[in-house]
Formats: structure tokens, sequence, C-alpha cells
């Protein structure tokens, strides 16, 4: 167990949008994909609302998976498997609410009065579901459709139905998985509901372009990547800068074990003539640990 100083990698977005029919979270979604990745051929949607993703193809030629019913979750799993090996840059999920709709019919269908035991049955599975979002190797934007009413509004000095959207057609609690939920409204405005960027939270009503697909980007990539990791790591001087990275990084150990070794071996080379024969350490192969001076450190009992 080791404390080291707070540092934020660049990371893929997991992004929601929810909104009410008609509330344009399909292209919407496709706007801020585009935004990200400036190549519609690395985006892909996959779609569960009877083909509304080609309806938008006009847009570029972007990448369609369609799921038929029943939508389980490792129907949605399998979809995101294949647009990842695919190379897809941004996965569109439209939408994830037709997972949850048939998770609760499969615990309505289940025998017994124990409800809380069914549960059971149901909630691993939801929660395989979101982890692969959340630990998917590409930018993911998931839409939700929220439940609709109306409300009377005023206009032009009549008095209309407007139709607005309410809860999110999901389990409760998912929205605090996302980095980013915006609340798409009728009028296809946006407001950010959740926001751990801090680009978008508390600010005005907006529309959704490809602008904001890169603003996001740019937060995505304003983090430490495993590239720079690799230049501190060649621009280590001491077995101490080196062994402070080693601990500075630890999600990033296992991948970068032979760059550490190799390095250090290099160190060490460096300094032969200063350190006697009988002190020196053979290195050690071995991508599971690195040896430190005379002290051997288990990545395992690192993380």
């Amino acid at each position: 167990m080791n404390l080291r100083q707070s540092h934020r990698k660049q990371a893929k977005i997991k992004l929601a949008l929810e909104g009410c029919s008609g509330s344009g979270k399909t292209y919407s979604s496709l706007l801020l994909a585009y935004g990200m990745t400036n190549d519609w051929t690395k985006i892909a949607i996959i779609d569960t609302e009877n083909g509304s993703a080609d309806l938008y193809a006009h847009l570029g030629q972007y990448n369609v998976l369609t799921l038929q019913a029943p939508f389980t979750p490792e129907k949605y799993i399998e979809a995101i498997t294949v647009c990842e090996n695919a190379g897809m840059e941004v996965i569109i999920i439209d939408s994830i609410s037709h997972c949850w709709e048939y998770l609760l019919e499969y615990h309505a269908s289940l025998q017994g009065y124990n409800t809380f035991a069914n549960w059971q049955k149901v909630t691993p599975r939801q929660n395989t579901f979101i982890q692969k979002i959340l630990s998917s190797t590409s930018h993911v934007i998931s839409t939700m459709r929220t439940k609709q009413d109306y409300i009377l509004t005023e206009k032009n000095g009549k008095t209309v139905p407007e139709k607005i959207g309410l809860k999110a057609v999901m389990r409760d609690g998912v929205d605090y998985e996302f980095t980013i939920v915006f609340d798409v409204d009728i009028k296809h405005y946006s407001t950010a509901s959740k926001d751990r960027t801090g680009l978008f939270m508390g600010k005005p009503e907006f529309t959704i372009t490809p602008d904001t697909g890169k603003r996001i980007l740019q937060w995505c990539n304003g983090g430490t990547s495993i590239e720079s990791v690799k230049v501190e790591i060649n621009n280590a001087k001491t077995e101490e800068e080196l062994y402070a990275l080693y601990h500075k990084y630890p999600e990033w150990r296992e991948q970068l074990t032979p760059d550490f070794m190799r390095m250090k071996q290099s160190i060490q080379s460096a300094k032969t003539s200063d350190v006697p024969t009988t002190n020196n350490q053979p290195i050690t192969n071995n991508p599971n640990f690195i040896r430190y001076g005379n002290n051997i450190s288990t990545i395992a009992s690192q993380k």
C-alpha cells in the first residue's frame, strides 16, 4: 500500500444523453462523435431503435450494428466487443433503455415471491453490462429515453401542450457511472446534469454541435498518456528517479515493466565502473517484478 501524488491520465469519455422521444438524441450523438474523430468511418452506432441510426446516413459513412429483441445485456456486450475489434474510436449505444426494459420483464417472469432473491439474478447482468461500457477502449456515448409527460405553455397568446422528459428509463443511479450526462429537451437544447470535466456544468443551455465533441476530446487528451510516461522513464538519470516513476503510475506497471527493466539495466551499466563487482545484481526479466537495489518489489504487492 503506497501513498502517491494524484494525476489525471488520458481518458476515453463515457457520456450519456437522455431525453424524450424526438429530442434529437441520435443526431446529437452523431455530431458529438464526429467532433471527436473527424472521421465518420471511425464511428459505430449500436441501433436498437428500429433503424433510426440510418436516418442520418446523409451525414457521413458511419457504421451501424443493428440489435434485435430480446435486448439482453449479453447482446450489448457482444456488440461493443465487435465495435472495439473493428477499431471504432467512438461507439454510440442507441439506446441502453431497451436493456433495462428487458431486465425488468425478465425479473417479472421469475417464479416465487422472494423479490430480493430474484433481483440477485438480474443485478449482476446489469452491472456486467455497465462495466463493459466503462472499461471500453473506445469513447462510448449512450442514449437513454426518458418517460414523457406534457405541460401547458403559452405560445403566441395561446395555451398549447408541450412534451417534456422526466426520469430516464434506466436503473436508478446509473447516471453516476458516466463522466458527462446531457439532458436534451424537445427543442434540442442541452444542459449538463452531471459533468466531471467542468466544461458544461452550470453553463446556459446550448445546442450540441461537432465543436462540443472537440472540446470533450481536448479534455480527454489533457491527461497523462502512456507515451508520455515512457518519455519520463527514458529521461530518468538514477534508479531513485526510476523507482519514483514506478510508484507514480501504478495503473501502467504491468505494461511498462519492460521499459522499467531496460532503463534500470541501462543506468546500472552506465555506473558499472563505480560499483564493486561483488555488489552487482543480475537483472531478472520476470515481468511480475522489478529488482530495486537489494529488495524485490513485487507488482502484485504494490497494487
